[in-house]
């Protein structure tokens, strides 16, 4: 619609708020809206068929199925409705709820592409306001009084001058734009997780790297889309570079270290390592920060910049298979042939141990109480944790020597009392 029919409407709607038929065109407005709304439910509960694309076709309905079969039923009714009242509100609902379509099946798109980006729903409610507020201004004439209100508060940045007006262009140009790199490094990412060839760890690099690059080339075409020059930047530019070496020197070590590790592979999602006092799988590798998660269900959220600089116990970073020792201390009159025996076959009994490398049975030392064993077993899955099956180890142990006679000693110490001389 051009600005005289909008303007035309405008003033359609002014006469009409003076006209006794006021009230029909409320009602008829309303009964069209209600209709619309129970057409959305009759159609999003009949039953579909399985398959991404009917969910796809589903979800995109559901977003767009209000605001498409009111503007239907409005279409179809003013004509009717025009030989009885005015219908000035008809023609004013009927942009309203086109953009309302609009805005809907796009961020619907922006949401199939950004899969988790909670931030959608609310930009999006905050995007409808917007719009509707500059639709309504336009409507009402006052847009192009707000617009020269905006030109008149001016600033210089270096060498160009801008407006306010100018800066909230610039500000709409980057978001859209942005939207529209977010919505390609959508797609380039799901095609990269389609690639089953390619490793795990470079998917998320090069995601991640697209993702960078088309917002940064969406600021570029942005701004000089409103005559922004891209020189007048330089100062924040420089703003930015102090700031990176002073006080976010940190957190730019922990991206930079963030890539490092992806590249590297030298610690993937699913290894189980070991870094201060945390220890745990592998979870997640972002950017700026490693997720570890223990047997308890415990997350750590580890810097990255601390598994670059420090040492790391990856236990399954060639191997999944780790060693597990468990020692046991039997009595000296023991017989050591059986109870070593005896350990091995506890640990063998144990699904999770494996038989390849098969536990064996190592005599340790001749400690003060009693002789120390240790029991060394291998299992591939150290990231379920060996707590349980150190116990079901220990408590089969504890039963076969109960039944062998084999006593597992505690501490004892023999004191003498030596009489000296002179001492009675």
């Amino acid at each position: 619609m051009t600005q005289n029919e909008l303007a035309s409407i405008w003033r359609h709607v002014l006469s009409d708020l003076r006209e006794p038929d006021l009230l029909w065109q409320l009602a008829a407005l309303a009964a069209c809206l209600l209709l619309a709304k129970l057409g959305e439910r009759l159609l999003l509960g009949r039953s579909v068929g399985a398959g991404r694309a009917w969910e796809l076709g589903r979800g995109g309905l559901k977003r767009v199925a209000f605001p498409l079969l009111a503007l239907t039923l409005l279409v179809a009714v003013r004509p009717l409705a025009q030989q009885w009242m005015h219908v000035g509100l008809f023609s004013l609902a009927l942009p309203l709820l086109g953009s309302l379509a609009i805005i809907r099946l796009v961020f619907y798109v922006l949401r199939l592409s950004l899969v988790g980006a909670t931030w959608l729903l609310q930009f999006e409610r905050i995007f409808a306001g917007l719009v509707w507020a500059i639709v309504a201004l336009y409507i009402t004439g006052l847009l192009p009084d707000l617009i020269a209100m905006l030109e008149s508060i001016s600033f210089s940045t270096g060498k160009q001058k801008l407006t306010l007006w100018h800066l909230l262009q610039g500000i709409a140009a980057v978001l859209v734009t942005v939207l529209l790199a977010l919505w390609a490094a959508g797609a380039v990412e799901a095609r990269l997780n389609a690639a089953t060839g390619l490793d795990s760890n470079l998917r998320v690099v090069f995601a991640r790297l697209s993702k960078a690059l088309l917002i940064l080339l969406a600021v570029l075409i942005g701004l000089p889309m409103v005559g922004i020059d891209l020189t007048t930047l330089s100062v924040f530019g420089g703003a930015l570079g102090v700031g990176l070496g002073l006080g976010l020197q940190r957190i730019a070590s922990n991206y930079v270290s963030g890539f490092i590790i992806l590249l590297d592979n030298s610690i993937r999602i699913g290894n189980v390592i070991s870094v201060g006092n945390d220890r745990g799988e592998v979870t997640r590798i972002t950017t700026r920060y490693t997720v570890v998660r223990n047997v308890t269900g415990v997350e750590a959220i580890v810097p990255n910049e601390l598994l670059v600089s420090s040492v790391v116990q990856n236990e399954s970073y060639s191997d999944p298979r780790v060693r597990v020792a468990l020692p046991v201390q039997v009595a000296y009159d023991s017989d050591l042939e059986r109870a070593m025996a005896i350990m091995a076959a506890a640990a063998s009994a144990q699904p999770r141990v494996l038989p390849d490398p098969a536990p064996v049975v190592l005599l340790v030392a001749f400690a003060d109480s009693g002789i120390n064993l240790e029991l060394g077993f291998w299992v591939a899955d150290p990231q379920n944790g060996t707590g349980q099956l150190r116990s079901d180890i220990n408590l089969a142990i504890w039963r076969e020597f109960k039944q062998a006679g084999i006593f597992i000693p505690f501490p004892q110490r023999e004191v003498r009392v030596v009489k000296g001389e002179g001492i009675e």
